[in-house]
């Protein structure tokens, strides 16, 4: 017996802290403000939550239904979960896509989470009093242009302790650190939401009452509901939140017994992280940055929809005018909280590749994990010497690879395993009563949806296929390509020896 097969989650909250946790991450934050000013304000939540009733909770029904179902025949990781779906041999390397993509976004989404540390110190430190908003932004590019040794130090840092955590287990150490992780990101996000809702105009220089932002951000713009850019956005947003299409539920719901209610774990997870995006995410960087720099600033600052402009070289500044006390405990209040929603993200992208060496060549957890954070140091190093690697990352395995890896696993579960076997597994155990609308929308209109999205970003993809590329861009294609093929192989060995046996 395997040692994945061993372990199990010591707790339902547990399980759920965790769930909510891999979907939790710096895009509640940073990115869902972001794409809400740019795309409607208030209207922006209407496709949103049409994606999300439509997308988001159909195909969360989906990843627990194939997880527990994989499971159950000891496979903790998609290639032979979708193998356990269907025989036919694709099914296998489809499955694929839930280890690559785990892996390739850690290269980079490590490094992202390193910088909340860094920026913790440097506000504790009281770094960035006295500095004008154009130097704490000159401090960030300097820093991601690597121009001292600190971020190479602080990422290597961060790595070590996903590996270490990681090699603790599931119950002793993922598990774990989502019930310290998320309190106290909820604790820290509250605090912080009510104090940027609460800002007064003319209390430490702020210009305007922090609920003008709110306003802003909720009043709906209706003129942009119509315009298909936006419905891809929300629907590109709700992918990110809900760590969908990325195998890392698939993981995490294949360790839960085979009678436990699956349904409304995923409801719990979902609406949880639902709160903290759309009501924490929205009342810290946009009230805090109206207040101070007005709402054309603003609008203009969170063009390209990362966020990072305000998270990183802005908050900073406008924390520093609240004095050298308040200062260092929102600085390390805000980046806290993003180290939090960080590494309980990351470390459920650690589990699915884990889980695969352990189920299927028989390596111990602690071999796994430190395998694990060794591919993750050598995929990242492109990312950070290269800010174009690290774009060509995010943009085809944190985008693309996602709507793939969904469009692949909806037509398996509720096609090819057949929607009848696959309503029965999501509602089998069930506390709540699943509304029978859903298993329609699983088979007839989540696919018709994916599709959409997909074929309406074929223009997208082409354009960047043929566009004119650099030494960096085309060394981060090779490498993710030669990624997938790697792993395609682990896969190939890995079934041969069950062949065989």
């Amino acid at each position: 017996m395997t040692n994945s097969k061993k372990e199990t989650w010591g707790s339902r909250m547990g399980l759920i802290l965790a769930m909510a946790g891999s979907a939790v991450g710096l895009g509640n934050f940073l990115r869902f403000p972001a794409q809400a000013i740019q795309n409607g304000g208030g209207a922006f939540i209407i496709p949103y939550l049409t994606c999300f009733v439509l997308m988001g909770i159909p195909l969360l029904y989906v990843e627990w239904g194939m997880g527990r179902y994989g499971g159950k025949s000891g496979q903790h990781s998609t290639p032979f979960m979708f193998g356990a779906l269907d025989k036919r041999f694709f099914w296998k390397y489809l499955g694929v896509f839930g280890i690559f993509t785990n892996l390739a976004v850690a290269a980079y989404y490590c490094y992202i989470e390193s910088w909340t540390l860094s920026w913790a110190y440097h506000s504790a430190a009281g770094h960035f009093l006295g500095q004008t908003q154009g130097q704490v932004a000159a401090f960030f590019n300097t820093y991601v242009g690597l121009g001292t040794s600190e971020p190479v130090m602080f990422w290597i840092f961060c790595l070590v302790l996903n590996t270490w955590i990681l090699s603790r287990g599931l119950k002793g150490g993922v598990e774990m650190a989502a019930k310290i992780g998320m309190p106290m990101l909820l604790l820290l996000g509250v605090i912080l939401a009510i104090r940027g809702v609460t800002l007064s105009a003319g209390s430490h220089g702020a210009i305007y009452d922090g609920v003008i932002g709110l306003n802003y951000l909720w009043q709906p713009n209706f003129s942009s509901i119509w315009d298909p850019v936006v419905w891809r956005n929300a629907a590109g947003q709700i992918f990110f939140t809900l760590s969908l299409g990325m195998g890392s539920i698939h993981c995490y719901a294949s360790y839960v017994k085979s009678k436990d209610d699956i349904a409304l774990n995923a409801m719990s997870a979902g609406w949880m992280n639902e709160f903290v995006e759309v009501v924490l995410g929205s009342a810290i960087i946009i009230p805090i940055a109206v207040g101070y720099l007005g709402v054309d600033k603003v609008v203009q600052m969170t063009k390209g929809g990362s966020g990072f402009g305000i998270g990183f070289m802005t908050l900073p500044y406008l924390f520093a005018q609240w004095g050298p006390a308040l200062s260092a405990m929102a600085g390390v209040m805000w980046f806290g909280l993003l180290f939090f929603a960080g590494i309980t993200s990351s470390l459920a992208m650690g589990t699915p590749c884990m889980a695969f060496m352990e189920d299927n060549f028989r390596w111990g957890r602690t071999k796994a994990a430190w395998t694990f954070g060794a591919a993750v140091l050598l995929l990242g190093i492109p990312c950070v010497l290269s800010q174009e690697a690290f774009g060509e990352f995010d943009y085809w395995v944190g985008t693309i690879s996602l709507v793939i890896f969904a469009m692949a696993e909806i037509i398996l579960f509720a096609w090819v395993f057949g929607m009848e076997k696959g309503w029965k597994e999501i509602t089998r155990g069930a506390d709540i009563k699943v509304p029978i609308a859903f298993k329609y929308i699983i088979k007839y209109v989540t696919p018709l949806f994916l599709l959409v999205v997909f074929f309406g970003s074929l223009p997208e993809i082409w354009a960047t296929l043929t566009k004119k590329i650099t030494g960096a861009v085309l060394f981060a294609r090779i490498l993710m390509v030669a990624l997938f093929a790697a792993i395609s192989g682990l896969v190939y060995v890995a079934n041969k020896k069950k062949v065989a046996l």
